[in-house]
């Protein structure tokens, strides 16, 4: 586990100092350092980002005779959140707990409130809809919140630890509860590096909710919008044959659902469902950035659909041989689509 920030690692280090796994096609596993990307990709390919910016979701909460952690997950079109109550834990960790009841007022910093109401998915407890009052929530986790963290890392670290290099700040304060971590070890001389060899970039946004780090359930819908410019590129990219490499799991998931059954993009915003599977297949990407993700994670699937089952096995096999570092601020992954391999029916061959 990646206990720390890359840069937090040595002296004179910085977000870049991290590996890169490359999954490229058939058997060809190789191991480099980040910084190499530029070497990797070709003028005219497109890497589609995720310009969300970092909330700092984590607020201190009591419910009853309970101290708790509530994580600001979701907001959704009537002012009500999505919310994760949680456990203290040790280290100023947190560890699961059930939510609700309904009805249930969680006292918060400043003298405000939330109300608990109902379980975002029938049945399920981890997270609930509450109403927030005052209604005001990203002044709340201005004043009072901090970014959220798991018992994997060693202590807090400031919001800015959280940003990425692509992060705008929303006019009405909306963003991530969790940092689209792939696109963390960017830095400005890195784009540069691949702006310098024709390599462009199409921002996308896709505001994360709260992750599902013990359960691993699949992901909850997502307000997403793909800008018509962003669209433009990435169709002008496939028509001349470069390839559109994603960001993250966020971006393939705003990115294939603006996509029509042809992989034509079009502007396209609100909420997603999609999930991404070898079945489902993805229509418009042919490469994936991300982080390593455990055994039991949804995402997994994605890197599937993407690259096929036996490159993310055998990427897998050499992360673990290599020591290679999970989570947020570990290593990279960069899968590409064997370009070989014959379109989308190849993925559900792939399982």
């Amino acid at each position: 586990m990646a206990r720390v920030p890359a840069e937090q690692r040595g002296p004179g280090l910085g977000r870049d100092a991290v590996r890169l796994l490359v999954s490229g096609g058939g058997e060809e596993v190789s191991l480099r350092a980040f910084r190499e990307l530029p070497d990797l990709l070709r003028a005219g390919d497109v890497l589609v980002v995720n310009t969300s910016t970092t909330l700092a979701a984590a607020v201190d909460a009591r419910l009853g005779g309970e101290d708790l952690v509530a994580h600001f997950s979701t907001r959704g079109d009537d002012g009500r959140w999505a919310v994760e109550l949680r456990a203290r834990a040790a280290r100023g960790a947190t560890r699961p707990r059930a939510g609700g009841p309904a009805g249930a007022v969680v006292e918060l910093p400043g003298g405000q409130a939330l109300v608990l109401e109902e379980p975002l998915v029938a049945g399920a407890e981890r997270l609930w809809w509450a109403r927030p009052s005052p209604a005001d929530v990203p002044a709340l986790l201005r004043a009072y919140g901090r970014p959220i963290r798991y018992a994997y890392t060693e202590r807090d670290q400031p919001l800015a630890a959280y940003q990425t290099v692509f992060a705008v700040p929303a006019a009405d304060g909306a963003g991530s509860a969790e940092m689209p971590s792939a696109g963390r070890p960017f830095t400005a001389e890195l784009v540069a590096r691949l702006v310098s060899r024709g390599v462009q970039f199409a921002p996308l946004t896709l505001h994360t909710g709260v992750a599902s780090q013990e359960a691993h359930e699949p992901p909850y819908p997502e307000r997403y919008e793909v800008p018509a410019a962003t669209a433009r590129l990435v169709n002008a990219a496939r028509v001349t044959g470069a390839r559109v490499i994603a960001v993250g799991t966020t971006a393939v998931r705003a990115l294939e659902s603006a996509a029509d059954d042809r992989g034509v993009v079009r502007p396209a915003g609100g909420w997603t469902d999609l999930v991404v599977t070898p079945e489902r297949g993805v229509r418009v990407v042919d490469g994936l950035l991300t982080g390593l993700h455990e055994p039991r994670a949804s995402h997994l699937l994605m890197l599937e659909a993407v690259a096929g089952r036996a490159a993310v096995r055998l990427g897998y096999a050499e992360a673990v041989a290599r020591l290679c570092l999970w989570h947020e601020f570990g290593d990279v992954h960069l899968l590409l689509k064997d370009e070989n391999r014959d379109g989308l029916n190849c993925f559900s061959n792939a399982r």
